[in-house]
C-alpha cells in the first residue's frame, strides 16, 4: 500500500513529519508527500497524490487559522476534499487543526501532533478490512479526550 500525505506551509507546525513517522511505526508502507500552500490546495494535491504517483489513501493535513474567513476557507477545501473521495473512490483522512482550538503555542503544537498521529493510526486500520468495525460507536476523538459511547 501507498500513503499520501499532503500538507502545507501555512501550518505553523511540521505535521507531515509526525504523520509519516507514526506511519512508519505501525506499518510497512510506502509514503508520498506532496506540500502545498494552504488548506484550500489540498484537494488537487491529493488528487495528484492518487492519480499520478498512484497512492491508496491520503491524509490531508492542515492548519486554518482561528478567523471566520479561516473557518470558511477550511469549510472550502474539506468540500474540495469530499469531491476528491467521491470523484477517485479513495479515502482522504482530513487532519484540521483549527488555531482557535487550543489555548496557546504548546497546546496548539501538541494537539496537532497528537491528533495527526492518531489520525495516521486510523490510516493503517482503514488498510486492514474490519478493524474500525470494532471500535464502531466508541466515541473515539483525535486530538483530545475521547467522548465515549453514550450511555443508553
Amino acid at each position: 500500500m501507498k500513503v499520501g500525505i499532503a500538507d502545507t506551509t501555512f501550518a505553523r507546525v511540521n505535521m507531515g513529519t509526525f504523520a509519516i513517522d507514526e506511519l512508519k511505526k505501525h506499518g510497512s508502507v510506502a509514503i508520498e508527500r506532496y506540500t502545498v500552500p494552504g488548506v484550500k490546495d489540498l484537494p488537487v494535491a491529493c488528487k495528484k497524490l492518487f492519480e499520478e504517483r498512484r497512492c491508496d489513501i491520503c491524509m490531508a493535513l492542515g492548519m486554518p487559522g482561528g478567523k471566520e474567513k479561516d473557518r470558511m476557507c477550511a469549510h472550502e477545501a474539506s468540500t474540495g476534499l469530499i469531491s476528491c473521495q467521491l470523484m477517485t473512490n479513495k479515502h482522504i483522512i482530513e487532519v484540521f487543526v483549527h488555531e482557535d482550538e487550543a489555548s496557546d503555542d504548546a497546546e496548539l503544537a501538541w494537539l496537532a501532533e497528537q491528533r495527526t498521529r492518531e489520525h495516521a493510526l486510523n490510516v493503517i486500520k482503514l488498510m486492514r478490512p474490519g478493524t474500525l468495525e470494532r471500535e464502531a460507536g466508541t466515541g473515539s476523538r483525535q486530538g483530545f479526550s475521547d467522548a465515549g459511547p453514550a450511555r443508553q
